[in-house]
């Protein structure tokens, strides 16, 4: 949580993939400081520095209902917060956007959610995601957190797939019908979503998200691989309003 931008009163809350943790925006936070009052990022519980409970059933309504927990518990139910989410965290954010109700309750408004990676209603290929933090490793200093090794607990994690098709009626229909911005910042080597069928799939189903490709070598963790240029598209998305 770092207080940032004078004279700006917008806020962003990062919500980081799978199997990670938010030191996933470590190469954009001071930028993102630069023109954000707050910029305010979580481990979700089981990941990070945070709680690993077991057994546990990990949830994706429990980690929504965590964010908002944590937006109220920072008395921040009165502001403009603006999402950055990636990966897992876009499943996240789509729980937010269907309780949309329940955000306006404690007046919440989400005005503008940025997808990036494990949007599409096909999921994500867990192998992929898995096998991706060794390349993370080697982008940021060895103070992160290491990503989930234990197996067991891996599997319990993993159940967010299944929610995903259990529930991909619920969490595609809330980007399809919700009426705050999208906008889809995408590097065209992700295995995870892969180039063209992911971007067509993505601008067939939400027509009125904006979207911003990166070079032809940024992969998954655009973040990471292309700081500048993540955090440009980023930008100039959020400058537009």
């Amino acid at each position: 949580d770092s207080t940032g931008a004078v004279g700006s009163s917008d806020i962003v809350v990062l919500l980081h993939g799978f199997p990670t943790s938010s030191y996933d925006w470590c190469k954009i936070w001071e930028g993102l400081t630069q023109r954000f009052h707050r910029v305010i990022a979580l481990d979700f519980v089981g990941f990070g520095f945070s709680d690993k409970p077991r057994p546990h059933r990990y949830s994706i309504f429990e980690q929504a209902s965590i964010v908002e927990r944590l937006v109220q518990h920072l008395g921040l139910h009165h502001q403009r917060i603006n999402l950055l989410s990636h990966d897992y965290g876009d499943t996240v954010a789509q729980e937010l956007l269907h309780s949309e109700e329940v955000l306006s309750h404690v007046e919440v408004e989400l005005p503008v959610l940025q997808l990036d990676g494990g949007g599409s209603e096909r999921g994500a290929d867990p192998i992929s995601a898995y096998a991706a933090p060794r390349a993370v490793s080697r982008l940021c200093s060895t103070s992160r957190p290491r990503p989930l090794r234990n197996p067991r607990f891996l599997f319990s994690i993993l159940q967010y797939i299944n929610q995903r098709k259990k529930h991909r009626d619920r969490w595609v229909g809330a980007l399809m019908s919700t009426s705050v911005p999208l906008h889809l910042i995408y590097g065209p080597l992700d295995p995870v979503n892969p180039h063209p069928e992911f971007l067509q799939l993505y601008k067939k189903v939400l027509p009125t998200s904006t979207v911003s490709v990166l070079d032809d070598h940024i992969s998954h963790y655009p973040q990471l691989e292309d700081p500048t240029g993540f955090l440009n598209a980023y930008l100039n998305f959020i400058n537009s309003f």
